[in-house]
């Protein structure tokens, strides 16, 4: 599973201007299931996303995100190995 750190490189409104891509892009990757989780950060510098599959596809994907491509954000991932979850979570669902 893999966390992945979008950061704004822009001022907002720049940003704003690609947001409609931006959400496609996320809907399309929830629909495909790779993509569990996404929102913004707060205050809004960017955003995280939680996905799940093999290192090289996750980052290939993030790196087609609207906001990468018209670089207005730069992103990190950080791979994790969940372990525990609350009582309504299950784990088994994350599998890649």
């Amino acid at each position: 599973m893999f966390i992945i750190s979008l950061t704004y490189k822009v001022p907002i409104e720049m940003v704003d201007c690609h947001l409609d891509a931006h959400v496609a892009w996320l809907n399309q990757g929830l629909a495909d299931g790779w993509l569990l989780m996404a929102g913004r950060k707060e205050p809004r510098t960017g955003g995280i996303l939680i996905a799940r599959g093999e290192r090289d596809m996750v980052t290939q994907k993030a790196a087609t995100d609207p906001f990468v491509v018209h670089g207005v954000a730069d992103f990190e991932i950080t791979e994790f190995v969940p372990s525990r979850a609350a009582p309504d979570v299950m784990l088994e669902s994350l599998a890649p």
